[in-house]
């Protein structure tokens, strides 16, 4: 079964599908940051009454945006990368910049599930053991809903490098 696009596997369109759904996730947080430090910059000169866990919430936040936005930067090609290198042998040598290109996406692959397998028991704790970030009697927010969206955007992060492989490999029998 294909998906919407022409010849593409019916899951890379899923894949797509849920990851652009998680980048909009990242962009209401964005939002929601962006209103409550400006009811807190209000309150603070207004009412000299700042809102309690401001910086804790900007920090969690941080975070998660990243995790959240970084698959969909991948699948737009926003991700932060050097190509000097593989643009001058895409035109000299193509064949090595696609397998410098599968090179790096399969290092990358390997680097988000360390990155994946080290966060899961960091989020299980953070779960079981209700941590949490704050003053007890001012402000606490729980920790792990981050720690889950970094295994989000992980998961989602390895699955985009394995679509860009299997895209490549695609491009090349069409």
């Amino acid at each position: 079964m294909k998906g919407k696009v022409e010849g593409e596997p019916v899951a890379l369109y899923w894949l797509d599908q849920i990851t652009k759904l998680v980048n909009i996730c990242g962009s209401l947080l964005i939002i929601a940051l962006v209103v409550l430090i400006g009811a807190d910059v209000f309150s603070r000169n207004a009412f000299n009454l700042p809102i309690s866990g401001v910086p804790e919430i900007v920090t969690l936040s941080i975070v998660a945006i990243v995790f959240l936005q970084a698959p969909q930067a991948l699948k737009a090609g926003r991700l932060t990368r050097s190509d000097a290198v593989i643009g001058f042998l895409a035109v000299r040598a193509p064949k090595l910049a696609r397998f410098l290109d599968t090179l790096y996406d399969l290092l990358a692959i390997a680097v988000m599930s360390a990155i994946f397998y080290a966060t899961y028991p960091i989020f299980t704790r953070a779960w079981e053991r209700s941590e949490f970030v704050g003053a007890v009697g001012d402000f606490t927010a729980p920790v792990w809903p981050v720690k889950l969206m970094i295994l989000i955007g992980t998961f989602l992060l390895t699955l985009q490098f394995v679509a860009k492989i299997i895209r490549r490999h695609n491009d090349l029998e069409g």
